[in-house]
Parts: structure tokens; C-alpha cells; sequence
């Protein structure tokens, strides 16, 4: 009995320090209703929240309540698997975080009334010194986390030459993109780069499908070559749709008509049809990106408002064990049951409506399968190799002596430049 119990201790503990392991990961946490248009913006534009390190960016949102609460700001510096740092935090922080977001402007002019808020990175109170995976925390006045933003800074110190392929498996062809690229460390030696060296590929800038753990093919000097057939490729998808609500009372673009029904405005789309099987059609979108707009407005951050987006989807051959959700930069590709589509037994479609801000704002429709993973092969809108994407490719690095994971390089390509 004692030596069965000396073997269970032991095996307890490594459990424990599995789950430990694991329960340390950063992940992203969607805000609550009440929180709306959140995001990263840099040089009055939405972005994908990768910024050289040094630069000036803001994080904007939203609150609904419009009663000027106070939000308070976290940052952490992450590893490359989103795993928090044991550097300390003086180390990558000028200054301290842990403060009030100081910069705040109630509506002006909307039915929705709101508070728009903005942090801006450096301010007055942080800095922030090293390049690598950071996680943006903003909590309440009761210091409860109320969202979670990854965002990443990175150095210039290996030049990346990214190009986008077609697929080199035949019955992938037509579907999807193949990214095929170099890092040149001429500048900068590399130790035990098969270990050191990792790479986080992505397609839109988004984090939910980024490629990851792929190691150099081959080298040429200090040339890292990624030439691969398969393990780089990332499935097309089609364009994204759009709607533009910046005349927010009157129907425009593909907006069918507006109504004003729940003491603010509804704004009814009209239907899509599933596109997997129809053919390609090229039509310009922004990659998922969105734009608060309002005609005539002096400050579209505050004068824009807000309207529910009632989106209706016909997509008789979709599978029915899964979910379909909208998802954009507008809601940083969430896949919450605010996003979440509900099937309508009696007009036989996918139907939802969303609160979302006045202006232009591009979307999808995706697939999510009973396990809960995206079904990017079985999307809704197809897989069209000729879609245009941007591609990004970020290069981590940490030396065996390194006390931090630095980001040394990010190099961006787009799919209209495709070659076989």
C-alpha cells in the first residue's frame, strides 16, 4: 500500500502541473454587451494590432451605459504560445500600467447614447520597451476583467520576403493559398535557429486561424527557406460582404430598408445566398476591416451611431450538426453566441441581428463544426483561389542565453501579386 501510494503522488502532481501549464496561456476575452466597437487604431484607422516597436497606436471601445465609468488598462508581455512572461515587469514596461484610461467623450447627436473611450500607447504613465506577444487587460472600477486584446510589437532585424503561391496539391489547386518565404539573418547571428527560430503566419490578421510551429525546410548560408507543399497553405475563402449604414436612415448599398422600431434604428440586409457554389466574383472589400462613418459628421467617433444589423443567410446545403456565425474585425472575429446565427424553421434561413456602429463594415459567414472548430474547407461562401487576402508572416527568436521571446521581423504579401 505505501509503495502504491509513493507512485500516486507523483503522478498527481505532474497532473497538476499540466493543468498549471495550461491554465497560465493568454487567451482573448470577448467584451460584454454593453461594450461595442473595440479595437486598435493607429493614425485614425482600424488596424490588425501588430506595430513596430515604438510606435504610437490607440485601443478605442465603446460603452453603451454612456454613464463615464471608470476602465482601468493591464499589459502583459506573453512567450510565443501566448504564456506569460516571468520577466519582470520593469523590464518591459517604462514607467506602470495598472491606471485609469484618462481619455473619454460621451456621444454626441445619436440615438444610442455612449461613451467612447481611448488609450493611448505610450502615454503619459507606460511605455513599452520590448518587442514581443502582448495582452491588453481593461477592467472595471471593481478591477473585474472586462476584455482581453492580443496585439504584438515587433523589431526590423531580419529582412522576410514573403510571396503567395497556388497550392502545389492538385485537389487543393483552385482552393487555396500557398506561402512560401526567406529570412535572411546576415545581421544577426542565430543560435540553434531548428529550436530558436519560430514563425506565426496570417491570413487577415487573424489570430483564431494563424499557422504555427512550422520550422525552416532548409537553409542556403543564413537564408531560412519555407517552401512547403502543404503546411503552409491556408484555405482561400471568398471576398468578405459588406453593408455601409453612414446614411443610417435611409436604405444604401446593401442595406434593404430602415426602420427605427426599437427607439434606435434597424437596418435590414438583404438576404445572401451561400456562394460556394456559384462561381468566383470579384468585388473590392477591406479584409475584414471596418470604418465608423457618418455623412456630414465632424468627429465619426462620437457622432456615428449605432443601428441593429438584421443579417439573413440562405444556405440550403450547409451541414446542419454545425453553427454558423458573422464575424469581421468588427467584432475581432468572435465567435460568442452574440455572433451566433439562429436557423428559422419557417422561411428556412440563418437569421441574426447585431448591434453594430454606423459606417462601412465588411463581414463573413463561418462554419463552425460540433467540436466547436472553424470549418474553413466547408465555408459557406466557398473556397476561391482567386480571393484577395493579406498575408502576414511574424519571426520569433530566443537565444539560449535570452531571457524573453523577441519578435526580429514581419514581412506581408497579398494574394492579387499570386503566382503558380
Amino acid at each position: 500500500m505505501i509503495k502504491a501510494f509513493h507512485g500516486i503522488v507523483p503522478f498527481f502532481i505532474f497532473l497538476f502541473s499540466i493543468q498549471f501549464s495550461f491554465a497560465q496561456v493568454e487567451t482573448e476575452i470577448a467584451p460584454p454587451y454593453n461594450i461595442k466597437t473595440a479595437s486598435f487604431v493607429q493614425n485614425n484607422q482600424n488596424v490588425v494590432p501588430i506595430f513596430r516597436l515604438g510606435e504610437s497606436f490607440e485601443f478605442q471601445f465603446d460603452d453603451l451605459y454612456g454613464n463615464e465609468a471608470d476602465y482601468y488598462y493591464e499589459i502583459t508581455h506573453c512567450d510565443y504560445n501566448w504564456v506569460p512572461t516571468d520577466i519582470p515587469k520593469s523590464d518591459y514596461l517604462s514607467g506602470f500600467d495598472s491606471q485609469k484610461i484618462q481619455e473619454y467623450v460621451n456621444s454626441f447627436n445619436t440615438l444610442q447614447l455612449f461613451t467612447h473611450y481611448r488609450l493611448s500607447i505610450p502615454n503619459n504613465y507606460t511605455n513599452i520597451k520590448l518587442s514581443g506577444n502582448y495582452v491588453l487587460t481593461i477592467l472595471n472600477s471593481d478591477k473585474e476583467v472586462i476584455m482581453k486584446r492580443y496585439f504584438v510589437l515587433y523589431e526590423e532585424i531580419v529582412p522576410v520576403y514573403l510571396k503567395t503561391k497556388r497550392a502545389r496539391t492538385v485537389k487543393n489547386i483552385y482552393s487555396k493559398h500557398n506561402l512560401n518565404f526567406e529570412i535572411n539573418t546576415d545581421n544577426f547571428l542565430l543560435q540553434n535557429p531548428t529550436q530558436n527560430l519560430k514563425v506565426v503566419l496570417l491570413q487577415n490578421g487573424n489570430f483564431n486561424t494563424a499557422i504555427k510551429n512550422i520550422v525552416p525546410q532548409y537553409n542556403l548560408g543564413n537564408v531560412f527557406v519555407y517552401k512547403y507543399d502543404m503546411e503552409t497553405q491556408f484555405w482561400a475563402g471568398n471576398e468578405f460582404l459588406n453593408f455601409d449604414t453612414k446614411d443610417i436612415k435611409n436604405a444604401n448599398n446593401y442595406v434593404s430598408f430602415v426602420n427605427s422600431d426599437n427607439a434606435i434604428y434597424n437596418s435590414h440586409l438583404y438576404t445572401n445566398n451561400a456562394k460556394s457554389s456559384f462561381p468566383y466574383s470579384n468585388y473590392p472589400d477591406i479584409n475584414g476591416n471596418f470604418s465608423e462613418r457618418k455623412l456630414d459628421a465632424e468627429n465619426n467617433k462620437i457622432e456615428s451611431d449605432y443601428s441593429w444589423v438584421y443579417f439573413s443567410l440562405s444556405a440550403p446545403l450547409a451541414n446542419p450538426n454545425s453553427s454558423i456565425y458573422i464575424w469581421g474585425m468588427f467584432n475581432n472575429y468572435s465567435t460568442t453566441p452574440e455572433n451566433k446565427m439562429d436557423f428559422n424553421t419557417k422561411n428556412g434561413l440563418y437569421e441574426k441581428a447585431i448591434l453594430i456602429k454606423q459606417g462601412f463594415t465588411n463581414y463573413q459567414y463561418v462554419t463552425v463544426n460540433n467540436k466547436g472548430f472553424i470549418d474553413a474547407e466547408n465555408a459557406v461562401d466557398g473556397n476561391f483561389y482567386q480571393t484577395e487576402n493579406d498575408y502576414t508572416v511574424l519571426v520569433y527568436y530566443k537565444g539560449t542565453a535570452d531571457r524573453y521571446v523577441k519578435v526580429i521581423g514581419k514581412g506581408n504579401a497579398n494574394s492579387l501579386n499570386i503566382t503558380n
